[in-house]
């Protein structure tokens, strides 16, 4: 598998199975990961490997919080306030894609709430990797760090293991960082459940759409 294959086959899964991913395959992932660019090769990111039972804490955590509803206590804002067009159609075919695939119909609450609960337990996968920041840098280290993440997802992919990154991982921060020792001012940029892919799992059986490049692109002779 080429670049351009594993860029193209990577997707987010949601389903995986029980078997362990060991630690020297993590170390390699990373390991190949760190190659990623970041300015002034600053090499920002921080990775929290949660696995056993320090996962399912953190886990059992994070569903408290969400069926609290208290709100979301994120370290920054993930997603607009006001979704404008077309990142608002674009948002809701998604939703409705996943639904769509699983059966679940619109007024099916309890259908619906099932499946977000299944996010804060990083879709039940053996790894879920937490991604930090040191509150002492600047935006330039997100985009460093979404590098770096995107490196992950490939270097797993290419040792058939499979990736979802998740916002909703990093919703409820200050209890994350709390069980995990990390200083409330560090910074938790994202979670990212990981795992062997369970194939025949009817949520990994679809696939969100993209544009095409002459919608987001201009040239300038």
């Amino acid at each position: 598998m080429n670049i351009s294959q594993a860029i193209r086959k990577r997707k987010s899964i949601r389903a995986f199975t029980k078997e362990d991913v060991p630690k020297k395959l993590v170390d390699k992932i990373l390991d190949v990961a760190r190659y990623a660019p970041s300015g002034a090769n600053s090499q920002p990111w921080q990775v929290a490997v949660v696995t056993g039972k320090t996962k399912k804490k953190v886990t059992e955590i994070l569903l408290e919080e969400f069926r609290s509803g208290k709100g979301e206590d994120r370290d920054y804002e993930y997603y607009p306030s006001n979704w404008q067009e077309p990142f608002k159609r674009r948002r809701i075919e998604c939703g409705i894609q996943l639904y769509e695939t699983l059966g679940i119909e619109r007024r099916d609450k309890d259908g619906r709430m099932k499946q977000w609960e299944a996010n804060y337990r990083g879709f039940d996968a053996p790894v879920i990797l937490f991604f930090f920041l040191d509150p002492s840098l600047a935006i330039g280290s997100y985009m460093d760090s979404g590098m770096f993440i995107q490196s992950v997802m490939l270097a797993a992919l290419d040792e058939g293991l499979a990736t979802c990154p998740q916002a909703a991982l990093s919703g409820y921060a200050s209890v994350v960082k709390e069980a995990l020792g990390y200083s409330k001012e560090t910074i938790l940029l994202c979670g990212m459940a990981l795992g062997f892919p369970e194939e025949d799992a009817l949520i990994n059986s679809y696939r969100t759409p993209r544009i095409g490049v002459d919608e987001f692109t201009s040239y300038f002779d």
